[in-house]
């Protein structure tokens, strides 16, 4: 398919800029280091304002943008301008388009892409722009497939530009807390974690946040004037408009998003990683309510053994979804109920911590009272300016951001290798992450798909 130029405004030539700076993508500190210090061409004060672009609008998206409204908003783009009207009319002088293609070939002076569409359409959007040496912010999770997370993260390091993936909680204290207090040893070597949301349902209760658990619908409906449904499938396989897809309904299906575990493990999976310095894992496996060829489960628990990291041992993760819990830890106090929405619990030899919430929020050890006699060690992590100014002053001094590519692309891969394990039926699958194969041949075929004609990475 050729990209549609239908509907899109001309540049007045106003958006001319500078280009970005390398950054060192791999870095862990967050000290603005000026660009004339790191070199590169171009040279943004940190002062000055960014153009940006905002590609899916219509959801996230707007939230996103708002949250950096301080730069300029020169471009956006939707599939659906009903849907994405209300961010149009936040930024009336901003271009529109529906294609993110052409805005790209377009608006050459666009700083920084803000990509907030369905998984599906994460990666082409996101390698369009770095093919375009355009800085990245991109919704979690990173990718729809783990050849797309790799192939993602390798793309970044080359382009040399700010990204950073959208899990917010990386930003959060809670999280800094816990990479320093294991650091500290308070739980001894850490061997379990036991990670869990209550996505797709809500607080373990239907109805769902999504659908997921359902058959494909048999009716056909008409695509309504304002959408671009070609647009909106992107490199997904051809399927005929139906509302149970749109807006907010997608996550559900295979061929669109990867369900809870794609949605919060992201975020609840990410202080693991981070603390534990967890990349690809030796094997996955799981279980679930029954599978349908078109939709991920209502429920599944999915584990992942990861090998020794230097002087870290061996771990096993267990992740649960659809309102299902781990065992209840002996530490935790009567009357006190595990979160039943989101939540983390570390088991070392010396001991446990409960996080309850999301991304890393409020760790506690357990029981309360170890808690309140553990003595804090120094605050030794540089602490968060704040997500998204992380990212903006990335895309200024070339500082690093917490979740930048190298970061978001492992996590991304382990994520969603369980939920190939989960549509394969539970099936295990040893992991060669050096060679990105399974040993199981129906594994392979599910981590990346043949996009439609005219799409690429």
């Amino acid at each position: 398919m050729k990209a549609s130029n239908d509907q899109t405004q001309e540049p007045d030539g106003r958006l001319s800029r500078r280009a970005f700076l390398a950054h060192s993508a791999a870095a862990a500190a967050f000290t603005l280091v000026p660009r004339h210090v790191l070199g590169g061409p171009g040279n943004l004060s940190p002062n000055e304002k960014l153009n940006l672009a905002g590609i899916g609008i219509g959801g996230q998206g707007a939230s996103d943008l708002a949250e950096m409204k301080g730069e300029n908003i020169v471009a956006l783009c939707d599939v659906d301008w009903a849907y994405a009207a209300h961010t149009f009319n936040q930024y009336p002088d901003a271009k529109k388009y529906r294609d993110f293609r052409v805005m790209l070939d377009t608006e050459k002076g666009i700083d920084a892409v803000v990509i907030a569409t369905p998984d599906h359409n994460h990666a082409v959007a996101a390698m369009a722009a770095l093919k375009h040496g355009k800085a990245v912010y991109c919704e979690k999770p990173l990718t729809r497939t783990v050849f797309e997370a790799r192939a993602l993260a390798k793309a970044a390091r080359q382009a040399k530009v700010a990204t950073q993936m959208g899990n917010q909680g990386m930003a959060f204290e809670g999280n800094r807390l816990i990479n320093e207090w294991l650091a500290d040893g308070a739980l001894g070597p850490v061997r379990e974690v036991h990670v869990w949301s209550d996505r797709p349902t809500h607080r373990g209760k239907l109805p769902c946040y999504w659908p997921q658990g359902v058959e494909r619908p048999k009716d056909t409906q008409p695509v309504p004037n304002t959408l671009d449904w070609d647009l909106w499938l992107g490199p997904a396989p051809w399927r005929p408009y139906h509302p149970a897809y749109v807006p907010f309904k997608w996550r559900g299906w295979w061929d669109f998003g990867s369900g809870g575990l794609g949605d919060m493990g992201i975020h609840n999976l990410a202080p693991v990683f981070s603390a534990l310095k967890l990349g690809a894992p030796l094997s996955v496996h799981s279980s679930s309510t029954p599978v349908y060829p078109d939709t991920l489960p209502l429920a599944s628990i999915v584990h992942y053994e990861f090998p020794a990291r230097g002087d870290l041992p061996p771990v096993t993760v267990h992740w649960y979804d659809g309102g299902l819990l781990p065992p209840r830890p002996q530490e935790l106090e009567d009357g006190r109920p595990l979160d039943p929405e989101d939540g983390i619990i570390f088991v070392g030899d010396q001991g446990k911590m409960l996080v309850k919430g999301w991304g890393g929020e409020s760790p506690r050890l357990l029981p309360e009272k170890r808690h309140q006699q553990y003595k804090r060690p120094p605050k030794t992590l540089p602490r968060s300016i704040g997500h998204y100014k992380e990212f903006l002053a990335a895309c200024k001094t070339g500082s690093p951001t917490r979740s930048n590519f190298d970061f978001a692309g492992p996590l991304t891969e382990a994520v969603l290798l369980g939920t190939v394990s989960v549509r394969l039926g539970g099936e295990k699958l040893c992991w060669d992450g050096e060679k990105l194969r399974t040993d199981n041949d129906d594994a392979n075929a599910l981590l990346h798909y043949k996009y439609r004609e005219g799409w690429s990475l």
